[in-house]
């Protein structure tokens, strides 16, 4: 890989980068925040010359962590793609946030991606999201590496980090997470620690100097080799214990020295079938330099071991009608299947889609036909419409360069797709198609809101329909009982980052309110009531007098509406009314304003007049029974309860358990789940776990996840519902 000084099998023959889909490497860069990803990022640009100094490209402005919002909060909080080209190989990297609650533009990059480069900071460690997301990229077999950054800091030790890496990401092989390269020491500074300007190859054995700010390759001193001598024959051995050469190991035993330019090609084999991880050091260029430590060792390894698109293969696809449909991998003579991973805007150009083309070429002007299905629970329509694209480009930074095609294993910017939406299919108008769509957590966090004045008003459901076209990780719901506009977020940045779009980019101030959860009321027992609606003031009247009697009913009852009437007192054609007016207000609530349920309301008596008796009176007189027969009566509120199965590390059970009693949750049990990990369900209020993802994530230190569902309403306890009570009638 970096070995070979980029010389690595068949890149003498290939074509320019991004002319067929072997020439394209398509890599997700992922890792906890404040890790470096963004800064590797721009240390590669910088070596492969696609900028001119760190970070800039060469007409100004940077590559990576570009908008206003990542200015401002210092940190990446969208997928950035950066493009650069190394030894005939175009490399598409792709830069996530690290931060948990931009996890969906981490999935989006990892469906776009065909590796990924796990960064862990030698100062840090390895964290539990990373180890989640590193089990994630292990159960779909994607290839991957890891790079070890900030070897500048004070107690940063490159060989106990690497133990740390293959004990995370080992699992029951840590032989497959070795090391490529050793760091070399400069002399010791005043405060007592020794720079790394050096790597040395473990196969080769050859010193790769960067302390000029370039890197120059020389034949390490004798007494080096011993220093290496262990870590060489570890390295040696992971190889050829992964070698599809079964014979090789019994030569290696026997004593046969193994070609170095053999052990690479297997080595590079073995990584592009995601069987062995690598480890790397990287460092960005100092001031002045051309290169950064590692990185040109880095792009061998993703130009020479890392897999091509044709090797990953095609995410499910089918027809609109869900039948199967074969396809050949990554084939630009093919139908066209392109996924679009991320949507966003431009004041000056509008909606520009990044899309990662499966299958076909994709050309400038083309009519092509968006599919978007399964994300209705979200906001999201189903729909299916033929639109014409505009120009298509390849993004560096702000700039977005003109490309007149794309061809399959390749992501390019699409402009002016007014429907298409992130996770939507792009397919020929004459062949639709339709891609299954990535796994994407629930958003559990509700930020209700409401439009700051009436100019905001007329903006808000424009302005929020953009937002979550952009964003399927957010969830976009008008409730009905509560009339709130609500939206769920993953956390508190994510719902931080959706209001400031709201306002920079769709210019919609809009205030947080207190989110209400959907109560509902019912009688506590029997009462009755009677309902008296007499007037006379001139012409027809209206008169309509009906007695009724209330009963509770078990949970999930609704409402039961039975006619006893004898005798006639209420003619038939207007008892239906009476049923409409009780159901009327029922709805409208009798005590608090929510909703009455699981009641039985009997008629069982009342009065016409045969002229001044209407449909309009008696659903009058019944819902003023009802509310007689409330007043008279104890009113319970019903609090909606939810299922909540919690994915925790054995070692936070104990206290997730206790945070959810006293949640007056029901721990209704546990199982043991893989990876030493157990899921805990329980049944908790649902006023209780607004805020629940953000402490389970402090809880749990970033390593849990839970899902919840609703499942019914059962009574309040009479304190609760009394601050309840309060707190409405203060509001």
């Amino acid at each position: 890989m970096g070995d070979k000084a980029h010389t690595h099998p068949g890149a003498a023959g290939r074509a320019r980068a991004a002319d067929r889909p072997t020439s394209v490497r398509n890599v997700v860069l992922v890792g906890p925040s404040g890790s470096g990803k963004t800064t590797l990022v721009e240390a590669l640009a910088l070596t492969a010359g696609a900028v001119n100094r760190a970070g800039r490209v060469e007409d100004g402005g940077t590559v990576s962590d570009y908008d206003a919002i990542e200015h401002r909060q210092q940190r990446s909080v969208q997928l950035s793609l950066v493009p650069v080209e190394w030894d005939g190989i175009k490399i598409n990297l792709l830069d996530t946030p690290g931060y948990a609650d931009f996890v969906g533009e981490l999935r989006a990059g990892l469906r776009a991606a065909d590796a990924a480069l796990f960064v862990v900071s030698a100062s840090d460690g390895v964290d539990g999201s990373t180890r989640m997301v590193w089990d994630e990229c292990a159960a779909v077999g994607m290839p991957r590496a890891i790079v070890v950054t900030h070897l500048e800091a004070a107690r940063a030790d490159f060989t106990e980090m690497t133990r740390v890496c293959a004990e995370a990401f080992g699992g029951d092989d840590p032989d497959a997470v070795l090391p490529l390269y050793l760091p070399l020491h400069g002399p010791e500074g005043p405060d007592g620690h020794a720079p790394v300007t050096g790597l040395i190859g473990l196969l080769t054995q050859k010193l790769f100097d960067y302390s000029s700010g370039e890197r120059e390759e020389h034949e390490p001193d004798p007494d080096r080799l011993p220093l290496i001598e262990e870590a060489r024959a570890r390295l040696i051995e992971g190889i050829i214990a992964e070698s599809e050469d079964e014979t090789l190991m019994d030569r290696y035993l026997g004593g046969e020295p193994c070609d170095v330019e053999t052990l690479i090609e297997d080595l590079e084999k073995a990584v592009a079938r995601g069987a062995f991880f690598p480890v790397l050091a990287a460092a960005p260029a100092a001031e002045g330099a051309r290169r950064g430590l590692g990185t040109v060792e880095l792009l061998g390894l993703i130009t020479g071991g890392f897999p091509t698109p044709p090797e990953h293969g095609t995410p499910q696809v089918t027809s609109i009608d869900g039948t199967p449909r074969e396809l050949d991998p990554c084939d630009p003579d093919a139908p066209l299947v392109a996924e679009v991973v991320k949507t966003s805007s431009d004041p000056y150009v509008g909606r520009i889609s990044l899309v990662r083309l499966f299958s076909g070429t994709l050309r400038a002007d083309q009519t092509v036909h968006v599919s978007g299905h399964g994300l209705a629970d979200r906001g999201h329509e189903d729909h299916d419409v033929d639109e014409r694209i505009g120009a298509l480009s390849t993004p560096f930074g702000k700039q977005q360069r003109p490309v007149s095609h794309v061809i399959a294993g390749d992501l390019a910017c699409v402009a002016k797709l007014g429907r298409a939406e992130t996770g939507d299919t792009l397919s020929a108008k004459d062949d639709p198609l339709l891609m299954e769509p990535w796994e994407m957590p629930d958003p559990l966090l509700p930020l209700a809101i409401r439009a700051h004045s009436k100019p905001d008003e007329d903006k808000l459901s424009q302005g929020l329909a953009r937002l979550v076209a952009e964003d399927p990780t957010m969830r976009l719901e008008h409730n009905q009982d509560t009339h709130q506009v609500v939206l769920w977020c993953l956390g508190e940045a994510h719902a931080d980052v959706a209001l400031e779009r709201l306002r920079s980019r769709y210019g919609v101030q809009v205030d947080v309110v207190a989110h209400r959860v959907p109560l509902r009321e019912t009688f506590d027992g029997r009462a009755s009531g009677r309902g008296r609606h007499v007037k006379q003031s001139g012409g027809h009247g209206q008169f309509a007098i009906c007695e009724i009697d209330v009963e509770p009913l078990p949970g999930g009852s609704g409402i039961e509406f039975v006619d006893r009437v004898v005798g006639g007192a209420v003619p038939r054609q207007f008892i239906p009314s009476v049923e409409k007016g009780v159901r009327s207000q029922a709805a409208k609530g009798v005590a608090a304003g929510h909703p009455l349920i699981d009641v039985r309301v009997t008629l069982r008596d009342g009065k016409a007049h045969s002229v001044d008796s209407s449909d309009a009176a008696f659903q009058t007189a019944g819902a003023l029974a009802l509310r007689e027969a409330a007043a008279d009566a104890r009113i319970n509120l019903l609090e909606p309860v939810a299922a909540v199965s919690v994915l925790v590390g054995d070692d936070y059970v104990g206290p997730v358990m206790s945070d959810l009693s006293g949640r007056r949750g029901r721990v209704l049990g546990t199982e043991q789940s893989a990876g030493g990990r157990t899921l805990v369900r329980a049944e908790v209020p649902e006023i209780e776990i607004g805020r629940y993802s953000i402490d389970l994530r402090a809880l749990s230190h970033g390593t849990a996840r839970f899902s919840r569902r609703y499942v019914r309403h059962e009574p309040m306890p009479a304190q609760v519902a009394e601050r309840v009570r309060e707190e409405t009638v203060g509001s």
